[in-house]
């Protein structure tokens, strides 16, 4: 790994301690998720972890590892899952000098496209056009039931919903098109939630839960971060959100590049929408508050009063933002490219973005009621207050 600048672990802790709710959002983003691994990794080192871990499609299966396991287990577990996902050698393309990395990857995403990926999904051995309607593997072009076998074996769903590391995971509901988060607050979650919230079509299979099929999540929102944001809690928060598309980016100049853009766009997180939404609910909040206070108490009626010191008491948020940037030439295929050599460079990518964000202590200050929600990100290095 490159060299870091040093982050003083005691001082982290005690930031972090300062908030009521220290949360991981874990956007989806397929291959891309290993870069979440070295910003778990990251965090773990300086001790600055989360109570609360919320994902869609390759973050739930992220954060299930995560909240599944023993805090002094989580990084060997992650790491074992990118190596087996990613473990499929591309030999002769992948060399240790990697005189061919650009054929590698080429030959990765093919291999990917032809033969799935171990423990995660395998191709059908007939296609899904030459079956009949409600026949098994009519609506999917993979099998995904490795998942299952791979999540029971890296996760323990007992302490997954003991209630120690709070897990959401979001999908979509087939038949209504409505986004859903299962929240171990409210349902257990077992490995059928996960894999719905990874099952993205027409690759993978819906799941069934319930009575209802789900689907990736990412279909109506990749980022989870709004329904951190929906809570009621009020709780001061502390958020880690990391992405694993960017939404800047520079103007396309060949047909691969526009599919790569397009994808980018797609799938990027809607952060200034959501934070601008929150900012207009805590003012709209504020203003009802102090309008409150200046009625005499006999005039309130029932419940103003609560409502009142309610209002007046807002949950402030401080997020930090680690967004993969990816490198300048990257294919369309790089969410589906699982070559190890990627995999890795993911990683160290995550690695090297939170132990940078980490070497500014003063970015994990306490928001004032005043600020809202404060916004840190790595890459534009200068913090921006969001509410003022």
């Amino acid at each position: 790994m490159s060299t870091n600048p040093p982050v003083k672990t005691a001082s982290i802790a005690r930031q972090a301690a300062r908030y009521e709710r220290v949360a991981l959002m874990l956007q989806g983003g397929g291959a891309l998720g290993s870069y979440q691994v070295g910003v778990y990794k990251a965090l773990a080192e300086a001790e600055c972890m989360p109570n609360w871990v919320c994902g869609v499609s390759i973050g739930a299966i992220n954060g299930a590892i995560i909240a599944g396991n023993a805090p002094e287990n989580r990084v060997a577990k992650l790491e074992e899952f990118w190596s087996l996902v990613a473990g499929r050698p591309i030999w002769p393309f992948e060399q240790s000098a990697n005189p061919m990395r650009e054929w590698s990857t080429v030959a990765s995403a093919w291999m990917t496209i032809a033969m799935g990926q171990p423990g995660f999904f395998k191709p059908r051995m007939i296609n899904p056009w030459l079956l009949p309607s409600d026949a098994s593997g009519s609506t999917s072009f993979y099998d995904s039931s490795e998942l299952r076998k791979t999540l029971l074996k890296l996760v323990d769903f007992g302490r997954l919903n003991n209630g120690e590391t709070r897990l959401s995971v979001g999908a979509v509901n087939v038949r209504t098109g409505n986004n859903q988060f299962f929240d171990t607050t409210v349902e257990r979650i077992e490995p059928e939630h996960i894999m719905a919230s990874g099952a993205l079509p027409p690759a993978l299979p819906m799941v069934k839960i319930g009575t209802e099929y789900f689907w990736d999540g990412g279909i109506v929102s990749n980022t989870p971060l709004q329904h951190l944001l929906d809570q009621e809690d009020d709780l001061r928060t502390l958020v880690f959100q990391v992405d694993l598309f960017s939404a800047l980016g520079e103007v396309p100049r060949q047909m691969a590049q526009v599919m790569a853009r397009q994808k980018d766009i797609t799938y990027s997180s809607r952060t200034r929408e959501a934070t601008t939404s929150f900012k207009r609910v805590l003012k709209l909040r504020a203003k009802l508050a102090d309008a409150l206070k200046r009625v005499p108490a006999k005039l309130l009626q029932p419940g103003e009063r609560e409502l009142m010191e309610n209002y007046a008491d807002i949950g402030v948020v401080n997020l930090i933002q680690l967004i993969y940037q990816g490198k300048k030439n990257a294919g369309d295929s790089k969410d589906y490219e699982f070559s190890p050599n990627s995999m890795r460079d993911h990683l160290n990518a995550g690695y090297t973005d939170t132990m940078n964000t980490l070497a500014h202590p003063e970015w994990l200050d306490r928001p004032s009621a005043a600020d809202g929600i404060v916004e840190h990100d790595v890459h534009r290095h200068a913090p921006s207050k969001l509410l003022g």
